[in-house]
């Protein structure tokens, strides 16, 4: 056996074992993909839970519209309450995703944006950010009342009145999320996570 076949065998060789090193990392990377897998907004919450009558009020806009905050829909529509604030910087990068998102589910869902604080510049916030076309409530009381400590929060009201998802966003997967969540009927994408989890070790085949 000549030097050249003696080489092409081992090239042969060595391009079989990395083939099955790639597969087999392809595999961990795949499982711990799915470990890792965005979680969804996290809903911290102590005031509100999920299936709960979302506490109903009537508040002025700062375009001084009177606008219905939870309660059953008028226009068969659920209601996306975001709390925001001029001085949160992660508001601020999350807008463009906010009112994308809002644009493309408008057949069923209406943002409403809300904040506190009235020695900030609203207005400014608003003509600055482009949000004019959204409802944008002032009020302590909303947020008090949904039990908000964290900002950017979001809340998805359904058509009869009741919170169907609700979570600290982050991204635009967290804001995703809150509709997965009230399209999937669980109270969050973490719960539905671990349902699923649950399902797929009750069907292990056992050998």
């Amino acid at each position: 056996m000549d030097f050249i076949t003696v080489s092409n065998s081992a090239l042969w060789i060595i391009v079989i074992l990395q083939s099955i090193v790639i597969y087999a990392l392809t595999r961990q990377v795949g499982v711990l993909f799915e470990r890792v897998a965005p979680a969804g907004a996290l809903a911290i919450n102590q005031t509100i839970e999920v299936g709960a009558v979302a506490p109903n009020l009537a508040l002025q806009s700062l375009a001084s519209t009177l606008v219905d905050v939870g309660g059953k829909s008028k226009n068969n529509k659920s209601q996306l309450l975001f709390f925001v604030s001029p001085d949160c910087p992660v508001c601020k990068t999350l807008l463009p995703a906010l009112k994308s998102a809002a644009k493309a589910e408008q057949s069923w869902i209406d943002l409403i944006l809300a904040s506190d604080g009235k020695q900030q510049d609203h207005a400014g916030f608003v003509k600055q950010y482009e949000l004019s076309e959204y409802p944008y409530i002032v009020s302590e009381l909303l947020g008090k009342s949904y039990g908000v400590a964290k900002l950017p929060y979001g809340v998805v009201i359904d058509e009869m009145g009741k919170i169907a998802s609700m979570g600290i966003i982050n991204s635009r997967e967290h804001l995703d999320s809150l509709f997965e969540a009230k399209e999937r009927n669980v109270a969050s994408i973490q719960a539905y996570m671990q349902k699923d989890q649950h399902n797929e070790e009750k069907f292990v085949e056992v050998k």
